[in-house]
């Protein structure tokens, strides 16, 4: 079968940096094809390339797209394709789209530009183009802004956008991750069913192995800015020949949980929680939105409570609850026999020190004015107001050391730095950091890991694993990856609109889910 799009001895530099080294492969009209590898392995950079979307960079080599060398296009030339014959799902929806304009009005935009279709005309069409994705009630909702939308939403809006004239080539840039598993298995059939119905091919870019041992016909696995591997899906998977490859095949969630003592006494204590939005419903009418519902849950000394749902099932802000950071309608939250829910300010201060959360966007979480040695000494100086400047900074670098960021480990000057200056994996220790220095004895995790790839992901949870054993610590642990959960988690709470469905003992509850909800979240996540 010809090929569609020939990626041949492509290279890309930044200055002296070389990012992209001599990559080749092909994808024929109607095959899945996906660029697997670590953050920084040049794998989007690649992508990009594609689209030339990648500024300030001195690229050669020839990208063939239908026979036509797309290095030597013109702007303008390349303003005609981008869109129209080849489309691109970006990684963050809420990032790629404009938080100004409706999305009906961005996909009426490609609709106008590469098609010449009226505002009325474009409008229909972007109204079709919501309903063909799956968005329900898609003639209000082509109104909507972005933020007005859920994240499975916004990347069906997105995937609307990129298909609007029906391209023969897709990129999808991560289309599924920080999605629970439900709402990726719903992209997943989309897209397969979209392709099938356009014959489009598919450039697949993702840290994800199981979206690509299930969803690709083959797999190209990126390190360092080479092409190291390539071949048949589920021969490279049965079969890996590189040693890179071999090493992120075996970085999947493996189960860590250490044995709760039998004594362990109960630490946070929630009975009957209640959370109420109040959602507008006109001009001077709202209605009572009930976010969580009579949840009742206990948390142990040492031990690990994974939370596990759909978006919008209430476990964040369930979480969020636990820390006070949300007040509660109806309910109580005590920890260690002293209400949280009612408590005055001296109370809640002195409770902000032994629980902490870490957030699941640690680029949007820490402050980009401040050093790291200010973002993890912070908490110090409010909470350990006694400590001389020389004794914080002192407890701030073995706290650093702790989570593998130090010159020890490597990494130098690191007090003086900014967040930006680190990978993703590297500012989620430096978040990590944050909350373990005050030494809590709660840490509410939400999401740590959800945009991570494989071999950071178990990084960070080794860490937490042995930052648990270290100091006693106990978790909640808010996820939508139930492979993490699996791994973490001494006991698991589903919740589903609200609703606490199941609870249980984490392998019992895996092996043996009693509620309907819970089998399809399983078989989703493809575990059960």
């Amino acid at each position: 079968m010809p090929a569609l799009l020939e990626v041949d001895h492509l290279s890309v530099r930044f200055g002296a940096a070389t990012v992209v080294n001599d990559v080749s492969f092909s994808i024929a009209a109607g095959e899945k094809f996906a660029l697997v590898g670590e953050s920084g392995s040049g794998k989007s950079i690649t992508a990009l390339s594609v689209l030339r979307l990648v500024d300030a960079a001195t690229s050669t080599g020839a990208i063939r797209f239908d026979g036509t060398d797309l290095m030597t296009q013109t702007e303008r030339q390349m303003r005609g394709l981008r869109g129209a014959s080849i489309g691109m799902i970006f990684q963050e929806p809420m990032t790629a789209l404009n938080p100004l304009y409706t999305v009906g009005n961005q996909i009426g935009e490609v609709l106008e530009l590469h098609e010449a279709l009226r505002p009325n005309a474009a409008r229909a069409r972007a109204i079709e183009l919501l309903a063909r994705t799956g968005i329900p009630e898609p003639e209000r909702r082509v109104d909507a802004y972005p933020h007005e939308l859920s994240g499975g939403q916004r990347q069906r809006a997105m995937i609307a956008m990129a298909l609007a004239c029906r391209p023969r080539l897709l990129i999808c840039d991560e289309p599924t991750t920080a999605l629970d598993v439900t709402i990726q298995a719903q992209i997943l059939a989309l897209l397969d069913e979209l392709q099938a119905e356009m014959g489009m091919a598919l450039l697949f870019i993702t840290h994800d192995l199981n979206l690509v041992q299930r969803f690709t016909h083959r797999v190209g696995v990126m390190e360092r800015g080479q092409l190291v591997e390539t071949g048949e899906t589920a021969a490279v998977f049965a079969n890996p020949q590189h040693a890179y490859t071999k090493r992120l095949l075996a970085t999947r969630p493996q189960r860590v949980v250490q044995p709760l003592a039998a004594d362990a006494p109960v630490l946070v204590d929630v009975q009957q929680a209640e959370v109420q939005f109040a959602i507008p419903t006109g001009w001077f009418s709202k209605r009572q939105f009930r976010a969580v519902k009579q949840a009742t849950l206990q948390l142990r000394r040492g031990e690990t409570l994974g939370i596990v749902g759909e978006s919008g099932s209430g476990k964040t802000t369930l979480g969020m609850a636990l820390l006070a950071l949300q007040p509660l309608a109806g309910g109580t939250v005590t920890l260690d026999g002293t209400r949280l829910d009612n408590a005055d300010r001296s109370t809640l201060r002195a409770m902000r020190k032994r629980m902490q959360v870490v957030l699941q966007d640690p680029f949007a979480s820490l402050s980009p004015r401040m050093t790291v040695g200010q973002i993890v000494g912070e908490g110090l100086a409010l909470h350990q107001p006694q400590l001389s400047a020389t004794e914080r900074e002192a407890k701030v670098l073995a706290m650093l050391d702790e989570v593998g960021l130090s010159a020890a480990r490597g990494i130098h000057g690191v007090l003086q730095r900014y967040p930006h200056e680190f990978s993703g994996g590297q500012r989620q220790r430096i978040a990590i950091a944050r909350a373990v220095v005050l030494e809590p004895e709660i840490l509410v995790l939400d999401e740590p890991t959800s945009a991570l790839d494989v071999s950071v992901q178990q990084q960070v949870l080794a860490l937490l694993a042995e930052l648990q054993q270290r100091h006693g610590l106990s978790y909640i642990f808010i996820s939508h990856d139930l492979a993490v959960i699996r791994a973490m988690a001494h006991r698991v709470m589903v919740m589903k609109n609200g609703d606490v469905v199941e609870e249980g003992e984490t392998l019992a509850l895996f092996d043996a889910p009693q509620q309907a909800y819970t089998r399809e979240l399983l078989a989703a996540a493809h575990l059960a």
